[in-house]
C-alpha cells in the first residue's frame, strides 16, 4: 500500500509544480482582437528605432501635403454652405479625426485683404470687400488644424501618440517659420491673396463666422 501512496504523492507534487510553472511562465498569451497590431508597433518602437518628426514632415510636406491641396473645398462654396446650414455643411465638407465634437475643414480660395492685425489677416471673398469672411491665422500656431484637417494622416499609422503629436508640432513650426512671415510682410488692405489651409472647429459660434484658417500655402497673385 505504501508504493501506490508514494506514487500518488509524487504525482500530486509534479502536477502542482506544473501548474505553478505554467502560471508564471505561460505557454501562450490571449490578446484581445485588434490589440496585436498595437503590441507589434510598441515592440517596433522599443526596438531602438527613433522617429524623426523633422524628416517625416519634410517628406510629407513635399510629397503629400502640397500636392494634396487640390482636394480642398472652395472657400466661397464652403462659406455659402455654412451660411445656409452649418450642420449640412459639416456633413458634406467637414472631416472628423476622432469621436469628439471637434471637426475640420480643408479649404482653398482667393480673397481680398480687409484687415491686418497682429495675429490674423481678415479676407473678404467678394470684390466689394465689405465683410470679413475668412481669418487667416498669422500669429503663433497651436492645435492640430493642418495635421488633422487634411485627412492625409492617420494616428493608427504611428507607433504611439507621442510621435503623432510631434508631427503636429513640427507642421506648426514650419508654418510659423516658412509661411506666416511672408503673409505678415506682404499683406496690405485691398491685396488679393490665394490661400490653402485648414480650419479647426471647436466652437461654431466663434470659429465659423468668420472662418478661422491656418494656412500652409499663401500666394499673392
Amino acid at each position: 500500500m505504501s508504493q501506490p501512496r508514494n506514487r500518488w504523492i509524487t504525482g500530486s507534487v509534479i502536477a502542482a509544480c506544473a501548474v505553478v510553472f505554467i502560471y508564471f511562465f505561460p505557454l501562450f498569451h490571449v490578446v484581445p482582437l485588434g490589440q496585436s497590431d498595437a503590441i507589434e508597433k510598441s515592440e517596433s518602437s522599443a526596438s531602438g528605432e527613433t522617429f524623426e518628426p523633422v524628416a517625416f514632415v519634410d517628406q510629407f510636406w513635399k510629397e503629400r501635403l502640397i500636392p494634396g491641396s487640390g482636394g480642398a473645398v472652395d472657400a466661397a462654396t464652403l462659406v455659402a454652405a455654412i451660411k445656409q446650414d452649418p450642420k449640412s455643411a459639416e456633413q458634406t465638407h467637414g472631416h472628423r479625426a476622432g469621436l469628439g465634437s471637434v471637426y475640420y475643414y480643408f479649404v482653398s480660395g482667393t480673397g481680398y485683404v480687409v484687415s491686418v492685425k497682429n495675429n490674423s489677416i481678415g479676407l473678404s471673398l467678394e470684390e466689394d470687400q465689405t465683410q470679413v469672411q475668412i481669418l487667416l491665422e498669422s500669429g503663433p500656431i497651436f492645435g492640430n488644424s493642418v495635421r488633422d484637417g487634411t485627412g492625409l494622416l492617420d494616428v493608427n499609422n504611428f507607433a504611439n501618440s507621442q510621435d503623432f503629436n510631434s508631427v503636429s508640432s513640427e507642421i506648426n513650426l514650419r508654418i510659423e517659420s516658412e509661411v506666416l512671415p511672408k503673409l505678415r510682410e506682404n499683406a496690405k488692405v485691398g491685396m488679393k491673396i490665394r490661400f490653402v489651409g485648414c480650419a479647426e472647429i471647436t466652437d461654431e459660434d466663434t470659429d465659423l463666422n468668420p472662418l478661422r484658417i491656418v494656412p500652409f500655402i499663401v500666394e499673392t497673385p
